[in-house]
């Protein structure tokens, strides 16, 4: 993310788009070149609106780089949990228990989602039951139905694991989904960034060389939670509670909360 002079931080989404395109017209009037948008996953899960949201995040890429100023690399996107469900579905074929995979998918978010895109889970049931050929099928028919709106299956499959910041005040932010294991380096986190939340809110000191740790959702949701080694954005936005954007300025200060 190089050296913002703010960063405007949204957390999961989870499908609400009406208050997604609220955050979006408050960021539109006031993002300005050198500054960074980036989303900490989950864009979809739960939510009715899954394929009109990622429609939403793609559209309004394409706004803010027809703005003076503005580049691709300002605008970040991760890959969080709901995300990674994805790439579970895309493995059903090799797992040794595909029903109980598919049932445990489906009700962590992903089952909406399916519906959204017109993809029946259902099907996905009896595909397991009938073995690794039928799914195949299937999971082949889920990829092509992706393909068929323009944008999302290269959107899901170029996501960020992690982002970080670099100020010429030598303070870092690290950005990342619901977790980290601060025992390991960062390039081996590999699943801790979305499957370790509990460990995130075990940290007791900054993970070096960062200041600060940035999450977008907290599978717990105990709401906004600031400490002075990392941050917790999430106040429940799809799971009945309210979507921020906080503006951050490149040496860690907050300035602003926005809320819809």
């Amino acid at each position: 993310m190089g050296t913002p002079n703010y960063v405007w931080a949204i957390p999961s989404i989870h499908s609400d788009i009406d208050r997604l395109l609220a955050i979006h017209d408050v960021i539109y009037d006031r993002i300005r070149p050198g500054d960074r948008l980036i989303y900490l996953g989950n864009y979809t899960g739960y939510g009715t609106y899954a394929r009109e949201t990622i429609d939403e995040v793609l559209m309004f890429r394409r706004m803010l780089l027809a703005k003076a100023g503005m580049k691709a690399t300002d605008i970040i996107y991760l890959r969080g949990f709901q995300e990674n469900l994805w790439q579970r579905l895309y493995q059903l074929p090799y797992n040794l228990f595909p029903v109980e995979e598919l049932l445990d998918i489906m009700s962590n978010g992903l089952g909406r989602t399916m519906e959204s895109y017109g993809i029946c889970p259902h099907q996905g049931i009896h595909a397991c039951q009938e073995g690794t050929l039928a799914m195949t099928r299937w999971v082949n028919q889920i990829r092509q139905t992706i393909r068929y709106f323009d944008g999302h299956d290269s959107f899901m499959t170029s996501l960020h694991r992690a982002a970080f910041t670099r100020s010429r005040d030598e303070f870092s932010m690290l950005f990342v989904n619901a977790g980290l294991d601060a025992s390991k380096r960062l390039e081996d986190q590999k699943d801790s960034f979305w499957m370790q939340p509990d460990l995130f809110e075990n940290m007791t000191q900054p993970y070096a060389p960062f200041q600060t740790v940035i999450r977008g959702f907290d599978p717990l949701q105990k709401g906004m939670l600031v400490t002075p080694q990392n941050v917790t954005l999430d106040k429940g936005c799809g799971l009945g509670g309210s979507l921020t954007c906080t503006q951050i300025s490149g040496v860690g200060e907050f300035i602003e909360v926005l809320e819809a």
